[in-house]
């Protein structure tokens, strides 16, 4: 029996190196990441190879590595050894962090000289013991490595993944330097296959890319495929087994990003199960350095007259009340506050000083610039990083746009009114600017009478006016839903009297538009009018007075002596939603599925996961004026 073993074993190494293959022997602490890694390969081949290993990979197993025909230059090496120990005392004011980088090691070595920073925290006057390394360079030949791959036209970093069965984070990892957006000619490392191995994108089909914790439970909740189906679709997925960021291809006809479903809100209280203390980062332009302590005057008139520190402190406000409730949940937070005041430069220092890898999430900053340098520097990490007053320039894998998007703003009020089973007749008016808006609302509404502005007899330009016989025979009997789509004070003002004058019993107006913006504020507006009119729009948040009794409003007008404004509010709901969603999964993206709606004060959320891209908040209200008051509309 043993000859008949032995002889089998014979034949099958000839076999494999027969095939350009070779066999590795796992040492203790190995993982088949740093295997691949070793062997310049991915994971997905050597667990095609070795599908025992998928459960459990143990210290002696020998498996199988794919070798390969093409052979690279030598690549050089590093290895520090060593050599010896230098005395720090700790100075006021250092850390762990801003130590590591004076003598250039990493705080985990320092840790390991110094066994009792595990335990304690670092003090002024410790004596700690700093390891001294050689760096020894030397040159080490693989016989399989990556290769180089010229980036084709309309290609991006997930078709290049799909393309050479690898993740979009891997493809990352071999390029450090990759662009965010890949040009026709780039050269990127790529997995070092053979070209009949590469797979080929099929316009004729959709992909997707796995997100984090998702199963086939969950795949088959949103496409419809069971696992042997996608299995069937996927060739090598039987072996590999899901893992995030994988690209997998689906049927034509299916779409796993299709329209959210109408959700029950979800009570976060009830799930929470992790309550490890959250390390947050608060990144916002307080603007510290512009400020005079010697002067409490100059401070408070500063402060007055200064918009964007009113904003900031207002949503600080909002976050330590935030936090306050969480606590009482038996949430704790690590909360880490820094000023980008904001500049890029002051930004990217703060990111070169500080370490976030251990963050569960970072809010802010405010300016797209410097949000857009926070992102892509985490992004590595996978820290997410919280959008939460402005939008960011770019949705990163990592972000999480907390204000809704203009056109899902704008298409829930095109729904909510083709919903209307009252209405008679559509009108759409319009200045010259927004005729691209105004048209498609036209082909929303086909029989919807359109009427644009006039333009000024002198100057041939939009004179921002209509003249009362433009509406002339306009309105039959019954209901009649009336857009108005202006930027022009002018305009709204003119046309919101005129539709008051003509409302009544008989002919009911109702005034709509995709965009309440400035124009339909000030002095020249009349609120009665409006709610004459039950003027609706859509909007990202609501207002709070129906929660005037809620433990934020109260808490805040204690402390403060005022009603919080929309900025306390929203520093509130965004805090308090992370702690929660975070207390209850495992981070973030676990807890950010696309059917967990939460609502808060007077924003709520729930993010859809884009393909390649990050999480964007698609909850909103539609409101309306009713008796002087702005209301929710169910």
């Amino acid at each position: 029996m043993k000859k008949i073993l032995s002889l089998l074993l014979f034949v099958f190494t000839i076999s494999l190196f027969g095939q350009n293959y070779k066999t590795h022997k796992v040492l203790k602490g190995e993982t088949i990441e740093s295997i691949a890694k070793q062997y310049l390969v991915t994971p997905f081949d050597i667990y095609a190879l070795n599908p025992d290993i998928k459960s459990r990979l143990k210290p002696d197993t020998i498996i199988i590595i794919p070798d390969s025909k093409v052979k690279n230059e030598p690549q050089k090496e590093e290895s520090r050894d060593l050599i010896g120990y230098k005395s720090h005392k700790v100075k006021r004011k250092e850390t762990l962090y801003s130590i590591s980088k004076k003598y250039n090691v990493s705080i985990e070595e320092i840790k390991k000289a110094n066994r009792f920073l595990y335990s304690e925290n670092l003090k002024k006057g410790d004596k700690l013991r700093i390891p001294k390394f050689k760096t020894v360079i030397y040159k080490k030949t693989f016989r399989n490595t990556v290769k180089k791959y010229v980036v084709q036209p309309k290609e991006g970093k997930w078709r290049i993944a799909y393309k050479f069965g690898i993740t979009v984070d891997e493809l990352e990892a071999l390029n450090p330097n990759m662009k965010d957006v890949l040009q026709p000619g780039d050269e990127l490392n790529v997995p070092n296959i053979a070209n009949n191995e590469e797979k080929v994108i099929e316009e004729a089909f959709n992909y997707y890319e796995v997100l984090p914790q998702e199963g086939f439970y969950r795949l088959k909740i949103k496409t419809g495929l069971t696992q042997e189906e996608l299995e069937e679709l996927n060739p090598g997925l039987k072996e590999m087994g899901l893992k995030a960021g994988m690209v997998l291809k689906l049927p034509a006809k299916l779409n796993a990003e299709a329209e959210l479903t109408e959700v029950e809100t979800t009570a976060l209280y009830s799930r929470l199960s992790n309550f490890k203390t959250k390390k947050i980062a608060l990144m916002l332009p307080y603007r510290l350095n512009r400020v005079d302590t010697d002067s409490v005057s100059e401070t408070k008139e500063m402060i007055k007259n200064s918009r964007l520190m009113s904003v900031v402190l207002d949503f600080h406000a909002g976050v330590l009340i935030a936090m306050d409730s969480a606590k009482q949940l038996g949430i704790s937070t690590d909360l880490k506050v820094l000023d980008t005041q904001y500049q890029i430069s002051k930004t990217r220092e703060l990111l070169e000083e500080n370490s976030f890898e251990d963050y569960d999430a970072v809010i802010g900053p405010m300016n797209a610039d410097c949000f857009d340098r926070v992102a892509t520097t985490l992004r590595r990490d996978g820290v997410p990083v919280i959008a939460a007053m402005t939008k960011p320039k770019e949705i990163y894998s990592n972000v999480f746009q907390t204000i809704p998007d203009d056109k899902l703003l704008q298409q829930a009020m095109i729904d909510f009114i083709k919903a209307d089973s009252l209405k008679r007749q559509v009108v759409i008016i319009s200045d010259l600017s927004k005729s691209t808006r105004s048209e498609m609302l036209k082909s929303e509404f086909p029989t919807a009478k359109l009427i644009y502005s006039r333009k000024n007899s002198k100057t041939g330009k939009d004179g921002f006016y209509i003249n009362p016989t433009d509406l002339e025979n306009v309105f039959p009997k019954g209901r009649s839903i009336v857009f108005l789509e202006t930027e022009s004070n002018a305009l709204a003002s003119s046309v919101i009297s005129l539709l008051n004058g003509l409302n009544n019993e008989n002919e009911q107006i109702v005034l709509v538009t995709l965009d309440k913006n400035s124009a339909f504020e000030g002095k020249n507006i009349d609120n009665y009018h409006l709610s004459n009119l039950n003027f609706h729009y859509p909007s990202v948040n609501k207002n709070f007075e129906d929660q005037s009794n809620s433990y934020f409003v109260k808490t805040y007008r204690k402390l403060y002596g005022v009603s919080p404004s929309k900025y306390a509010s929203r520093g509130f709901d965004v805090t308090l939603d992370l702690l929660l969603r975070l207390a209850s999964g495992k981070d973030l993206y676990e807890a950010s599925a696309d059917d967990i709606e939460t609502e808060y004060i007077e924003n709520k959320f729930r993010y859809k996961k884009a393909m390649f891209s990050g999480y964007v908040n698609e909850a909103l209200y539609i409101v309306r004026y009713q008796d002087l008051r702005i209301v929710e509309v169910d």
